[in-house]
């Protein structure tokens, strides 16, 4: 058996963190789950977001984290005590997941949806989704750090849609 520490030693050197793109591209080592976060806009618009950052942050109390560009145009939607939810998309929502990745005047143009009781809209037919409110915001570096706070979530059996290495991915389930 061949240790960590073994394989370690006969990889490449690590590099420094300055080249952006290589730097991109082995965080896409990581794989993770891909989500649609959807807000209410200003006036009547619908915001909504694919983002892949988002992780569990606490359970008491209950807290998720997840990041967005600084360049992002919905960048206002996410402000401390606004509402927002995390819809955990699943597999076969590939083009979903792309139509919110997308500039767009109407994301939601096609889309089934419906508003909660704080006009946030939650997509139909994914695997999860966590109603929270924006608890606290940071920004660091080129992104906005957003913590919210659950409020109420649900769901449900499937198979979740996975991102690594810059392409969507099945997960395949390994014999014991």
């Amino acid at each position: 058996m061949t240790s960590a520490t073994t394989l370690l030693k006969a990889e490449q050197p690590l590099q420094p963190a300055m080249d952006t793109r290589a730097l991109r591209n082995a965080m896409g080592h990581f794989a993770t789950g891909v989500t649609v976060v959807t807000a209410p806009g200003e006036g009547n618009a619908l915001v909504g977001i694919t983002a892949n950052s988002f992780s569990s942050l606490s359970l008491e109390p209950p807290l998720i984290l997840w990041s967005l560009s600084l360049n992002s145009p919905s960048l206002a939607a996410f402000q401390e005590g606004q509402p927002f939810a995390v819809n955990v998309l699943c597999q076969g929502q590939e083009d979903l997941a792309m139509q919110f990745a997308r500039a767009s005047d109407d994301k939601f143009s096609g889309v089934e949806y419906h508003l909660n009781q704080r006009q946030v809209p939650l997509l139909a037919h994914t695997l999860a989704q966590f109603e929270c409110e924006v608890a606290f915001t940071r920004c660091l570096g080129d992104h906005l750090l957003i913590v919210g706070r659950v409020q109420a979530f649900r769901c449900q059996e499937g198979e979740p849609m996975l991102f690594f290495k810059g392409q969507f991915k099945t997960l395949e389930a390994v014999p014991a």
